[in-house]
């Protein structure tokens, strides 16, 4: 059936009502929270280098196209600039969703109650109706004359989309090669270092690796925090129990179990508590209150305790250590060994490692090349360095003077995750060198070696796991390595002829 002029206008005031109302809100809502949307933009993976006029652009073409789908004689290309407009912001949230390891907030208003796949396909609608006006716009008389043709229309819009597709993906390419690779070192691969001997599926992502000794994996749940799994390397024994502690009545936000048998503990961090309990009971009393907030902790043996956390004093990242060798509590903090670059915050926030072989505590960067090496009383080693030239931290850190909160952006994250055993510090690192093929890493995590009784690198190695997930956690004791991605269980074993012997 073809629609009548009538007809056609109507469903095309229809359409352009839509788009004004839906561009004057979106405007609005960016202006009025303009602080929000900067820092949204300063955090999304495409875009944070250009946030500053985009923050700008994007609010201020909203409110042309609305002003010019008001104007009939404007109509026409104010359709075709909501449709262009449109296929950027969809292409823009495809690229976030699939090929993105970062998501950033989602935008204000009501909008932002919906998820990026929502919002996905609530633009798609809008594509449709922009497409639909167009097409009807098309057909409206000018000058006596039929403006074009239907098959014209759709090559011009096929066009639109193309180049409005390879901008955000160029655009994205750029910044996915700022973050992740860095021609200027190149890594010493070794085949197949790790053998894969299993897997398990564990059901969920909310799963940490609590301990590993033994051949027993100690499992924790963050939304279930005094529960444990332990499951042995074989695959074969797996068990789920409760863990007790003797106050509950603390306001707990993010407690944590960590397992060294025959001990256990249980820390918040938020409060300043941490509780200590064999594994023959898994019943956890009072170790340390009101000693000290920390971000961190790691055993080093059932009475002593390492922290990472932030100085009441210079308000910067320190380490601090526990001791109940006796019945009074030994408390102390060395603000000289993490080494301050901007804030000294957000710039030396990293990893807290206890190596048991050698007595040191071992403290990783997330945002340098840099680790800083202990002994067990917390008195400065010596400092590390890791492959990557990053000595300085690239951080994209925003303050939203509102909320008087602080939200971290694409920063350049240099090294991941670590773990420690023997001789070898491991680190994970999404960073590619020279020559290195970023198909590589879509199955697989990069772990680089480092041994900390010569203080040098050794060599990298694959970890292979499921496809398109990243590496959560990993632990190593003797020559068994086990790995967390996405809610699964990995156990490989370290080939003896590329590791010291003393694994």
């Amino acid at each position: 059936m073809v629609l009548n002029e009538t007809y056609r206008k109507l469903i095309i005031n229809i359409i352009s009502l839509l788009f004004i109302l839906l561009f004057v809100y979106a405007a609005l809502s960016k202006l009025l929270d303009y602080e929000t949307f900067q820092i949204q933009l300063a955090q999304s993976p495409l875009l944070s280098a250009y946030a500053g006029i985009v923050s700008v652009l994007v609010p201020s073409i909203e409110i042309l196209l609305a002003v010019l789908l008001v104007i009939p004689r404007f109509r026409f290309p104010a359709l075709i600039g909501c449709f262009w407009l449109m296929v950027m912001f969809t292409a823009y949230i495809v690229i976030i969703l699939n090929f993105s390891d970062f998501v950033p907030c989602s935008c204000g208003g009501v909008l932002e109650k919906l998820s990026w796949t929502e919002h996905l396909f609530f633009n798609i609608s809008f594509i449709i109706l922009a497409v639909v006006g167009i097409l009807l716009e098309s057909q409206l008389p000018r000058s006596g004359k039929l403006m074009t043709s239907n098959k014209v229309v759709f090559f011009a819009l096929l066009i639109i989309a193309a180049s409005a597709t390879l901008m955000l993906t160029v655009l994205f390419i750029s910044s996915e090669k700022k973050i992740y690779r860095n021609e200027a070192f190149q890594r010493k691969y070794l085949p197949r270092a790790a053998e894969y001997l299993g897997d398990y599926e564990l059901g969920s992502n909310t799963y940490y690796l609590a301990g590993f000794k033994d051949s027993v994996i100690y499992i924790g749940n963050f939304h279930a925090p005094l529960y444990l799994k332990t499951i042995d390397v074989s695959l074969r024994h797996i068990e789920d129990f409760p863990v007790t502690i003797s106050n509950l009545e603390l306001p707990y936000r993010r407690a944590r179990i960590m397992v060294e048998p025959p001990f256990f503990f249980v820390g918040d961090g938020t409060v300043p508590v941490l509780f200590r309990g064999k594994t023959n009971d898994w019943q956890a009393t009072l170790f340390s209150y009101d000693e000290a907030y920390f971000k961190q902790f790691e055993i080093a043996d059932s009475t002593h305790i390492g922290l990472a956390g932030i100085s009441a004093i210079t308000s910067t990242t320190n380490l601090g250590l526990i001791t109940k060798a006796t019945a009074q509590d030994t408390v102390i903090f060395n603000d000289k060994i993490i080494t301050k670059q901007f804030d000294g915050i957000f710039d030396s926030d990293g990893l807290l490692l206890w190596n048991y072989a050698h007595k040191k505590f071992i403290y990783t960067y997330f945002y340098r090349n840099s680790y800083e090496v202990t002994d067990e009383n917390l008195n400065y080693k010596y400092s590390g360095k890791t492959i990557d030239t990053v000595s300085k931290a690239i951080l994209d850190i925003a303050h939203h003077s509102k909320k008087d909160q602080y939200k971290r952006g694409q920063s350049v994250t240099v090294n991941r995750l670590t773990a420690t055993y023997g001789d070898y510090l491991y680190i994970n690192s999404d960073r590619l060198g020279r020559f290195e093929d970023k198909t590589a890493t879509d199955s697989a995590s990069i772990i680089d070696v480092y041994n900390i009784v010569t203080n040098s690198y050794e060599f990298s190695f694959y970890l292979y796991h499921q496809e398109n997930k990243k590496l959560d956690g990993f632990r190593i004791y003797k020559d068994i390595l086990i790995a967390l991605v996405d809610g699964k269980l990995w156990i490989y074993k370290l080939k003896p002829e590329n590791f010291n012997p003393q694994l």
